[in-house]
């Protein structure tokens, strides 16, 4: 399997020898959709997060809004609350590289001045007019989601007329708006948004396609994005196709986010590093 490029934090290259990078997700949130991902406090978020540091993740995730479907938006200075102490402590003992998943201007500078190195917006960059400016102001990694709607209302509208093409020319424009707030192309990490306002079909064509969204979106714009985020772990997808609970996901979130890796996405987001990174190894050792 080929090894993914560097990506270009603001002041150093993070790199990786695996075939894909591996996002593990820390949500400082009491509602996210798998119980076990929840942290009630800002040190057992930490230390989740220094576990997965340990066991393999090459960026931490961290998020204080749940955007599991029919979830409600949380108000920016919760945000800040929930997941400010967690980096500051996360800071103090690692040098690991931070993701924030936040919409809005207010909980990312916080989050940047606490050591965060990566914006995660589900939003590609529409909910807050002032924060693709501030991204490119700080030379930060900056991930655009496609969804629908908001996450209480997104699961009602799941049509498309060619799902892959649909969402390659959502994010084409997100990336033509980055580009012109002044985002460095090499910044821009692209995620097709598995789960948020797709049905069963749509999710298995979106796992599928990490190197035709690129294709597509290049086709568009001329410009070659680097890096495809597939974020599916445990996901509504997998429990359709396994007839499985969610704490029952991880054999098939597996599966799938070795397809996807295959199929050319160079990131993925997870709740189950140790298990990925084997997955992983093996795939490297099977393939390379």
């Amino acid at each position: 399997m080929p090894i993914p490029p560097p990506i270009p934090l603001a002041n150093r290259i993070l790199t990786t020898e695996k075939p894909a990078y591996i996002m593990a997700i820390v949500n400082c949130t009491p509602d996210s959709f798998w119980e076990h991902s929840r942290s009630y406090s800002p040190a057992q978020a930490a230390e989740k997060a220094l576990a997965h540091f340990e066991a393999g993740a090459d960026i931490v995730d961290i998020g204080g809004e749940s955007s599991r479907p029919g979830s409600d938006y949380v108000s920016a200075e919760e945000q800040i609350e929930r997941i400010v102490p967690v980096i500051e402590e996360i800071r103090r003992r690692s040098s690991g590289v931070i993701s924030v998943d936040t919409r809005l201007l207010s909980v990312m500078k916080a989050a940047r001045q606490a050591g965060a190195d990566i914006l995660n917006d589900i939003s590609a960059l529409e909910d807050d007019a002032n924060l693709a400016a501030f991204a490119a102001s700080e030379k930060i990694p900056v991930i655009l989601m496609h969804k629908r709607g908001t996450p209480l209302i997104m699961q009602r509208n799941t049509d498309y007329t060619d799902v892959v093409r649909d969402i390659a020319s959502y994010l084409a424009d997100r990336i033509e708006y980055a580009v012109s707030e002044g985002i460095a192309p090499e910044k821009i990490i692209v995620d097709s948004g598995v789960g948020f306002g797709k049905d069963r079909g749509a999710n298995i064509s979106l796992i599928r396609s990490g190197a035709v969204m690129l294709d597509l979106i290049k086709e568009r714009t001329g410009r070659r994005i680097m890096h495809n985020l597939m974020g599916l772990s445990r996901k509504t997808v997998i429990g359709e196709i396994t007839g499985k609970e969610t704490s029952a996901r991880l054999a098939g979130s597996l599966a799938a986010n070795m397809i996807a890796v295959q199929r050319g996405c160079t990131i993925v987001r997870v709740h189950d590093t140790a298990e990925t990174a084997d997955m992983l190894r093996i795939l490297n050792a099977l393939e390379g």
